[in-house]
C-alpha cells in the first residue's frame, strides 16, 4: 500500500482547517400548547407557556455578517428522520439556512403515530411562527426571506399556517414566503378560504391512504378557485413517506384517514363534515376518529418520486429564496 508523505499529509490537514464550517446553534423561544384551531384564534392568550427549541444551521462561509435566508422545517408524527435531514443539508449546500424545530422533544414526546394528541398541528403551528419571531431578529437571518416545509404532520403545519385567520391571531406582522408541504393531511377543509398570498406547494404520493391525495386535490382546487396561489404534483405508483428510502411497509398504528372529512369555522372550530360534531378535545377527536378512521396505512419509499421531490424542492425553495 502506497503511503501518504508528511509534506501530503500536512496540505490536506491545512484544507481540512482553513475550509469554512457549518455553524450550528440551539436556539429557544416560548410557545405555548393549544390542542386546535380554536385555542390559537379565540383562547391564545390563556394557553399555557412552552420552552420549545430547535437547531438552526447556516451554510459554510467566511463572512460572520452573512444574511441568510431561511427554511423552517417540521418532522411528522415519528419525528426526525434521515430522509428529512437530507433536504436539509441540500438547502445548506444552495447557500440556505435552515431552523429544525424539535416540538416533540420539547415536550418529551417520541412519536404521535395512533394518537395525534400529544403533539398537535395547531402546536406545531404555533411553533413555527413563535420561531419564525426569534429567528427574524437572528443577525445571520435574512428576516425577508424565510419559507417553511414540513412531512406528514409536519407536511399539515406547512400548508395551514398558510391560513390567515391562524396567521393573524398569533402575529400579524409575520408571514412565511413560501410554503412547501409534504404529503399533508388535508381532511380539514376551511370554510373561510383565506389563505395567504405566498406560494404554496403540496408534494403527495398517488397510493397515499395514510393522508389521501384526493383529499389534497379538493382542496387545493378549492382554494385555487378562491384565488390562492397554490399547486400540487402527485407522484405515480407511491405511497405515504415516499421519500424514504426503505421499502414500503404497514404501519399496524398509524391511521387510513381516507374517510375522514372535517369543516373549520372561522373561530376555529373543527367540526366533522357529516354530523357537525365538534372536535375540542382529545377524547371527542378519539371518538371521531374511531368512526371514520381504519388502523394500517402504508408508507415507505419510491425512488423516482424521491428523486423528483427533491429536485422540485430545490427548484422551488431556489425560486422563491434565491431568485
Amino acid at each position: 500500500m502506497k503511503k501518504i508523505s508528511t509534506t501530503a499529509l500536512s496540505k490536506i490537514l491545512i484544507f481540512l482547517i482553513t475550509q469554512p464550517l457549518l455553524a450550528q446553534e440551539k436556539i429557544e423561544f416560548i410557545s405555548a400548547n393549544p390542542f386546535n384551531f380554536r385555542d390559537i384564534i379565540v383562547h391564545l392568550e390563556k394557553q399555557e407557556s412552552q420552552e420549545v427549541f430547535g437547531t438552526l444551521k447556516l451554510p459554510k462561509t467566511n463572512d460572520e455578517n452573512k444574511k441568510f435566508p431561511l427554511i423552517i422545517a417540521l418532522a411528522g408524527s415519528k419525528g426526525w428522520a434521515d430522509h428529512h435531514y437530507k433536504y436539509l443539508e441540500m438547502y445548506n449546500e444552495m447557500g440556505i439556512a435552515t431552523f429544525e424545530i424539535n416540538s416533540f422533544k420539547s415536550r418529551n414526546v417520541t412519536s404521535t403515530v395512533g394518537s395525534q394528541i400529544t403533539v398537535t398541528t395547531a402546536m406545531m403551528i404555533l411553533d413555527s411562527y413563535k420561531a419564525l419571531e426569534a429567528l427574524s431578529k437572528h443577525p445571520n437571518v435574512n428576516s425577508n426571506k424565510i419559507a417553511i416545509t414540513g412531512w406528514s404532520l409536519g407536511g399539515g403545519v406547512a400548508l395551514y399556517a398558510g391560513w390567515e385567520p391562524l396567521r393573524k391571531a398569533i402575529n400579524p406582522t409575520h408571514s412565511f414566503v413560501a410554503h412547501l408541504s409534504f404529503y399533508p393531511p388535508c381532511i380539514v377543509e376551511p370554510l373561510n378560504l383565506n389563505f395567504t398570498s405566498s406560494p404554496i406547494h403540496i408534494l403527495i404520493g398517488e397510493l397515499d391512504n395514510w393522508t389521501p391525495a384526493d383529499k389534497c386535490l379538493e382542496l387545493v382546487n378549492k382554494l385555487y378557485n378562491s384565488g390562492a396561489d397554490v399547486n400540487i404534483t402527485v407522484y405515480d405508483n407511491s405511497y405515504h413517506s415516499f421519500d424514504r428510502e426503505s421499502e414500503p411497509i404497514i404501519d399496524p398504528k398509524g391511521y387510513i384517514l381516507t374517510n375522514c372529512s372535517y369543516k373549520i369555522k372561522n373561530d376555529g372550530t373543527i367540526l366533522t363534515k357529516r354530523l357537525n360534531f365538534p372536535i375540542r378535545s382529545p377524547l371527542m377527536q378519539k371518538i371521531s376518529l374511531a368512526f371514520c378512521a381504519k388502523r394500517g396505512p402504508m408508507y415507505g419509499g419510491n425512488i423516482e418520486a424521491r428523486n423528483a421531490s427533491i429536485k422540485f424542492s430545490n427548484a422551488f425553495m431556489k425560486k422563491h429564496l434565491m431568485d
